[in-house]
């Protein structure tokens, strides 16, 4: 019986990057003999076990055959027979298809330290195809890694994958799960600029997909097009580390523009409207967590008010607030002010100094927001008691009156 670490573990090693997990596939074993070493069994599909110590995952080496479509079509055999090149190859890329010894010397039977050293995504084998999960894995892993590029002939295998329909398999759980992985690397526009390179953006979110070739003026927006706007915002977001519901906010904020007339381009009059609606249907479709969904939802309707909000009257934002029920969650109307910087961030301006400018709206809100969250509502609500339909018009005015004098703002 031998142990091998396998995968992840080794490519980062071989990159210099600190190792978080390790999987371990262990060569000339049974179950009986894993349990009687100590080994707990946890798999459910085929056999995995825990260390008894460690707690790792110890997975027998395997071979896999294709049986049905969708990456749950898989029928798994494992034997103490089966060999580690055997495992290996039914791996996805080769960078992945490495292992190490406990002696420490890598098995590498794939060439995946070659394609390291070129930084390129290569498949392992013909057997790419059969798992639609691959084209989003190696999508996530251009994020991770936005200087490697896809080997030719990969690249060919997932655009068939996609013209087979094997994408149009994928189960909605694991689209999100993947794609939210990626949003949460160090560049995630490479994830999209993969998945659309092969054709699998338009079949998993056709509206984002829709924004390549949008145009939007040039004076605001001088990379024209929308969708490298979109690029360019999640990709800001992505530098300065914002959690997830922030950064899935940001890439959906001008979905709406998408949808508005051809004819009245490069304007998208209405897009504010649109795009909550676009957002909500796709946020359904995959499945999407409450908390993300209605981040996204809030900031494309309301990401050209905060955008506005040194012009707005005191009236004007106590309004908004009320909208976006910041009196409760000012937490959220906090990431919201997030995605909408990130919306003006994300612009093709030549200059560093433009991009890093100042954006004062989101601590002129916030400032109007913490002067309208001091009125006591229960008290104006107290003193109203008799006069109960008066009550909300009594609070927002109160309200209105905190942020003018927390704004110096003279206007009636």
């Amino acid at each position: 019986m031998q142990a091998f670490v396998v995968g992840g573990a080794v490519r980062d090693e071989l990159l210099g990057l600190p190792v978080q997990d390790r999987d371990w596939v262990v060569v000339g074993a049974t179950p009986e003999q894993m349990v009687e070493q100590g080994f707990r069994p946890v798999g459910k599909d085929f056999p995995v076990f825990l260390h008894p110590e460690t707690q790792e995952e110890y997975a027998l080496a395997r071979t896999e055959r294709k049986t049905a479509p969708g990456y749950h079509g898989f029928v798994f055999h494992t034997s103490p027979d089966v060999k580690l090149e055997d495992d290996l190859i039914r791996r996805d890329l080769t960078i992945n298809a490495m292992a190490r010894a406990e002696d420490g010397g890598i098995v590498d039977p794939y060439g995946g330290r070659q394609d390291l050293e070129k930084r390129i995504f290569r498949h392992v084998s013909e057997a790419f195809v059969e798992d639609p999960v691959r084209i989003l894995r190696l999508a996530r892993f251009a994020a991770r890694f936005p200087e490697f590029r896809v080997a030719d002939s990969t690249l060919a295998l997932m655009r068939r994958m996609v013209d087979d329909g094997e994408v149009d398999a994928l189960v909605p759980e694991r689209v999100w799960q993947e794609l939210s992985r990626g949003l949460m690397e160090q560049t995630p526009s490479r994830m999209f600029a993969v998945l659309r390179d092969c054709g699998a953006l338009a079949r998993i979110l056709p509206e984002l997909d829709a924004l390549w070739g949008v145009p939007q003026p040039p004076l605001h927006h001088p990379e024209v097009d929308t969708g490298v706007h979109m690029m360019l915002v999640i990709d800001y977001a992505a530098e300065r580390g914002f959690e997830l519901p922030v950064r899935f906010a940001a890439l959906m904020h001008d979905l709406g523009k998408g949808a508005t007339p051809e004819e009245h381009w490069p304007k998208h009059h209405g897009h504010e409207g649109m795009g909550p609606k676009l957002i909500t249907a796709l946020a359904k479709r995959l499945r999407v967590p409450t908390d993300c969904r209605d981040l996204a939802v809030m900031t494309a309707r309301e990401h050209g008010n905060v955008s506005r909000a040194l012009e707005l009257r005191p009236n004007t934002i106590v309004t908004l607030f009320e909208r976006c029920d910041a009196f409760r969650k000012p937490e959220r109307f906090a990431q919201m002010l997030l995605a909408s910087e990130c919306d003006a961030r994300g612009r093709g301006h030549a200059s560093h100094e433009m991009r890093y400018r100042d954006y004062p709206q989101a601590p002129y809100l916030l400032r109007a927001l913490d002067a309208a969250r001091g009125v006591n509502a229960g008290e104006i609500a107290g003193r109203l008691v008799d006069a109960r339909d008066k009550i909300p018009d009594a609070i927002h005015a109160a309200r209105v009156a905190a942020v003018k004098a927390a704004l110096g703002d003279v206007r009636d």
